[in-house]
């Protein structure tokens, strides 16, 4: 192990870092198991039951791929072989595309939700669950394109210890690529993460713009001291809102962090940072969807009782 890599066995590190894991597998099991009962059950789904239901079961995946990835951080073991190393990575940022993908698509489509008869999006308030998923696929084959030049760049690092050659693992490093491959990949990577944050952006503005309204609209015709209830689409709103400026957010400290790390090229510290970064989002916002489903707790409460009785 080299010097700028002793940060590996560093305790306080490797509990922070897994715990994060941890969390966020345990919450996202939940919330998909919930979604799996509510459409097995014959409740009437909602139409963001599908996004969100496929959001929790990438961020289950991307997170499981990442603790075993995350082993070869901190824990000692025999070193992966080519296969192995590209296999893994390549995997995990499909699942992590498969995650932008489908939040800016769960921001859009409750921007479409919440828009009013009379809107040019209004057409599109029957979209079904195929045309959900056949979005959803394309943008997915897409950035599998893109990210297939992992399968090329992504190594076993060789004994020699070489300064071109960027740390991902222990045992798997980037091989340096000529410049015409590494500007096209990274143009076409660029363009797609500055497509959907700004899908985001533009339907995050939207909504608010629209509840802005509501809201002035409600105070309006309201003259009692009370505040009229929200609306459970308002609620909804609130939810995405909140949960898309967050990730918003953790998407523009990631792109710094990234930046530092490409001119630091073998810093661990940056590296974990942005890691930790990464997943921050994954962790949360089974917690914050959870908290607006009623059900949840009924639900749970039913399934404990009856494995209890069996």
């Amino acid at each position: 192990m080299t010097e700028n890599h002793k940060h590996h066995t560093n305790s306080h590190l490797r509990n922070t870092f897994f715990s994060e894991i941890g969390i966020g597998i345990s919450a996202n099991s939940i919330l998909l198991l919930f979604h799996i009962l509510k459409f097995t059950s014959g409740h009437r789904p909602k139409t963001t039951d599908l996004p969100i239901g496929l959001l929790a079961l990438i961020h289950l995946m991307m997170l499981l791929v990442m603790a075993f990835i995350a082993k070869d951080f901190f824990i000692s073991r025999s070193g992966w072989d080519d296969i192995t190393c590209k296999f893994l990575v390549y995997l995990y940022r499909i699942f992590r595309g498969l995650a932008l993908c489908t939040t800016s698509l769960l921001s859009v489509l409750q921007a479409i939700i919440l828009s009013p008869r009379n809107s040019c999006l209004a057409k599109f308030k029957h979209i079904s669950p195929y045309h959900m998923l056949c979005a959803l696929l394309f943008m997915s084959i897409f950035y599998m394109f893109i990210s297939s030049h992992l399968l090329v760049s992504i190594i076993a690092t060789p004994n020699l210890t070489l300064n071109n050659f960027m740390y991902v693992t222990q045992s798997c490093s980037i091989l340096p690529m000529n410049y015409l491959m590494q500007s096209t990949f990274s143009t076409l990577l660029a363009l797609r993460e500055a497509f959907l944050i700004s899908l985001m952006v533009l339907s995050t503005c939207y909504m608010m713009t629209l509840l802005c309204r509501h809201k002035k609209k409600s105070q309006y015709l309201h003259s009692t001291r009370l505040s009229p209830k929200a609306s459970p689409e308002e609620r909804a709103t609130q939810t995405i809102l909140m949960l898309m400026s967050f990730f918003v957010l953790m998407s523009i400290l990631d792109i710094i962090i990234s930046c530092s790390r490409t001119m630091f090229l073998n810093d661990p510290t940056s590296y974990y940072i942005q890691l930790f970064v990464i997943h921050i989002y994954a962790m949360v916002s089974p917690f914050v969807f959870m908290s607006t489903e009623k059900h949840i707790g009924n639900l749970l409460r039913s399934i404990s009782e009856r494995v209890i009785n069996v």
